[in-house]
């Protein structure tokens, strides 16, 4: 199948897939591939010259322009092949998906992007209280103990009355060596939840120094 420039500069690109994730097009020696979940090099099977099946998504797409807003999307051909939808908005190169300003340590793009996917959606799974706890414990185990605190922090942030969010920002604090954050931390952990033992030996301890 051959492109013309036009049709390549205008699709190539990142198209949102949800609101933390993107499929990526791209072209090699006119050849479509798409980037989605790891795989780096997904080749749709070509069905017409803007009609192509994706078996990773078991869907067959095309590239649509909005007639009002022109911006291009990356559309799922419906069931009667009539109906035009618009599925998946190509993203501006400057705009990122949280996730990506999180992996990049532009923690205050990457706070904003999922507290407007809270705003959407408060019980999205891209918000998961665990998953965050989990990447910042992995941080602590590397000794980066900056990168810890603001990932704990956006799961503060997010889980505002979660004692294990005030929890873990304590530990990192502790482990940083600001023991008066840890303090405050451990303090407000406690305030959620009394039964919170580690929060509870520090508190006392420190309030005996």
């Amino acid at each position: 199948m051959e492109y013309t420039p036009e049709f390549i500069k205008e699709t190539t690109g990142r198209y949102l897939f949800t609101p933390d994730e993107v499929i990526e097009v791209y072209f090699k020696n006119e050849t479509l591939f798409l980037i989605w979940r790891g795989n780096e090099k997904i080749e749709p099977i070509l069905l017409g010259a803007n009609v192509f099946f994706v078996k990773e998504l078991n869907k067959k797409m095309h590239f649509v322009t909005h007639p009002e807003t022109r911006s291009h999307y990356l559309s799922v051909i419906s069931e009667d092949e009539k109906t035009i939808t618009y599925d998946y908005i190509k993203l501006a190169d400057s705009v990122q998906v949280p996730s990506v300003y999180l992996k990049n340590k532009q923690y205050d793009e990457a706070l904003k992007g999922y507290l407007n996917i809270q705003k959407e959606d408060s019980t999205s799974t891209f918000l998961n209280e665990h998953a965050f706890n989990r990447f910042g414990y992995q941080q602590l185990r590397e000794a980066h103990y900056k990168d810890a605190i603001e990932i704990f922090k956006i799961n503060v942030a997010l889980h505002p009355t979660s004692d294990n969010v005030y929890d873990s920002l304590a530990d990192a604090y502790a482990r940083s060596g600001d023991s008066l954050q840890a303090y405050e931390n451990y303090k407000k952990a406690l305030d959620y939840n009394t039964g919170n033992t580690r929060a509870k030996r520090f508190v006392e301890a420190y309030d005996k120094k």
